[in-house]
């Protein structure tokens, strides 16, 4: 599944061509219908030509709900900025570009509304303005498609559109530590508290353990719905609302995160590499108070310059933001920046460190620790490299771009702290032949461990008399997430933890045994 946001001027159509494409109205709030405008966000979902499935996260454009939209475009695969042909880009257009761009959304499609209110000639001028607004963004050279919701004319367009764009999106990786930024938060008779937002690094399942970050509190997933399907485990990249047990409404915010306990830490202090806009109309000096946001939070901040005294328009720089409230985000996370008053967006980047000391100004040593870890530190580049799959160390090492003795290390390390299993080789396998150790992160393991004791429970209590199931049987529905590479290794690592058992040719429950009946 995808997720869309929607960006542009307040009046453009944003909500009425959603509903034009979707069957949704995606302005659910009384105000929003008296007074025509969107206020808040709002949801919808289609299926593509394709099939694919696609959440749509409709946005507010006016520059006084600005905040509204900045909690709905965390965790976007893809925008589609909606421009009116009869007014072309306008202020809250080069906003919205300016944040999609400083979060780094970059695929997208251009919408070119109302097309039915000009002529020819003025379409094609509003087009080529159009492309000299995108340049120099993230969506630089993406298609621009006019479209017309009243009359339907270019929607097949935009769908098509939209299909060959999100072919080329690779699906959100599971990291095995699920984060749910929430974004609206409210109650149903009968079931209680409900959250929802965007799922990112992780999957949640009914019935799991939740922590409320920053809060602390501690619930279970009762429900889950995704396009109001209930649904028993749901993974990264998906719109989902989730039924929370034993919490009131009133507990909750937009801007908490819904995680796994112990899986992420708040803060009140982050390093950045901040990104000063150029058209920022403001310079940033030491100690200046600005509005920080990232997900669905926001809080107001002042900010220690690392490396200069002053950021330009259109400069970076290393800095540590203190923040007034605690807030959950974790490395890599984007953020936007913006002035209290007046109210505007300046500028943005990412998360370095969450959870970092004092430091001091002009530190040479604490510069060249944040260029390291902005690029990744051994053990991440290797984690990431690896991801959710079996892999032998030698494939590990060439994706994560470090030396391979340093790579080597970082894989070492990660065994030895039980964040990575190795399951074959021997210890100097890494070093003298990386080609021989296959390994596995522990979360991976665990989660295919998880499914194949499923898909053997099942298979026991539709054939109690046979001894197991087959291996080949079993390596093709786990094929998804073993390569049939690994797939020996990852059973035999089962087996010798007493999770499965396994012999020649069968797979089962360590428990299970044929039983006949009296018949």
């Amino acid at each position: 599944m995808y997720v869309i946001g929607t960006a542009g001027h307040v009046d453009h159509g944003k909500s009425t061509l959603v509903k034009a494409l979707t069957g949704i109205d995606p302005d659910r709030l009384k105000e929003e219908k008296a007074r025509e405008m969107t206020i808040d966000l709002g949801f919808a979902w289609l299926t593509l030509p394709s099939g694919k499935e696609v959440s749509v996260v409709d946005v507010p454009g006016h520059e006084r709900f600005i905040k509204n939209m900045l909690a709905g475009v965390g965790g976007l695969d893809a925008a589609m900025l909606v421009i009116a042909a009869d007014e072309g880009p306008m202020p809250q257009t080069a906003e919205h570009l300016s944040i999609l761009h400083l979060l780094g959304v970059d695929r997208g499609i251009v919408a070119l509304t109302k097309t039915d209110m000009v002529d020819e000639e003025w379409l094609v001028l509003v087009e080529e303005e159009v492309r000299e607004r995108i340049k120099g963004t993230t969506l630089a050279g993406a298609p621009i498609i006019p479209v017309s919701a009243r009359t339907g004319q270019g929607l097949d367009v935009l769908l098509a559109a939209l299909d060959t764009l999100l072919d080329a999106t690779e699906q959100r990786p599971d990291k095995g530590r699920p984060r749910l930024p929430i974004d609206r938060v409210f109650t149903m008779p009968g079931f209680g508290t409900i959250v929802t937002g965007t799922l990112t690094e992780g999957t949640l399942r009914v019935g799991q353990e939740v922590e409320i970050v920053p809060s602390g509190l501690r619930s279970r997933v009762r429900g889950l719905q995704s396009h109001k399907h209930k649904v028993e485990t749901i993974g990264p990249g998906n719109r989902v609302a989730v039924n929370l047990v034993g919490l009131e409404v009133e507990q909750l915010s937009r801007g908490m995160v819904v995680t796994l306990p112990g899986v992420l830490r708040a803060t009140r202090r982050v390093d950045v590499h901040l990104n000063l806009l150029p058209d920022s109309p403001i310079t940033i000096e030491q100690n200046d108070p600005l509005d920080f946001f990232s997900g669905a939070a926001e809080t107001p901040a002042q900010i220690t310059l690392l490396d200069t005294d002053r950021l330009e328009p259109g400069g970076t720089a290393w800095a540590q933001l203190r923040l007034r409230d605690e807030v959950a985000v974790g490395r890599g996370d984007r953020f936007i920046v913006r002035l209290a008053s007046p109210s505007i967006t300046v500028g943005g980047g990412d998360v370095i460190d969450p959870h970092p000391r004092r430091h001091k100004r002009f530190h040479d040593e604490t510069l060249t620790a944040l260029q390291t870890r902005q690029r990744g530190t051994p053990e991440e580049l290797v984690t990431q490299a690896l991801g959710s799959t079996a892999q032998d160390a030698k494939a590990v090492i060439e994706k994560s771009g470090l030396e391979r003795e340093q790579a080597a290390a970082a894989l070492r390390s990660l065994v030895e702290n039980g964040e990575v299993m190795q399951l074959s080789g021997d210890e100097a396998a890494l070093e003298r032949n990386p080609s021989a150790a296959m390994l596995i992160s522990t979360a991976a393991f665990r989660e295919t461990m998880r499914r194949a004791r499923t898909l053997l429970e099942h298979f026991h209590r539709q054939q109690p008399l046979r001894r197991g199931m087959s291996k080949e049987e079993l390596r093709n529905r786990l094929s998804s997430v073993v390569q049939p590479r690994a797939f020996p290794h990852v059973i035999a690592a089962g087996a010798a933890r007493g999770l499965l058992a396994e012999d020649a040719t069968t797979v089962r429950l360590p428990d299970h045994r044929p039983t006949f009946s009296p018949a």
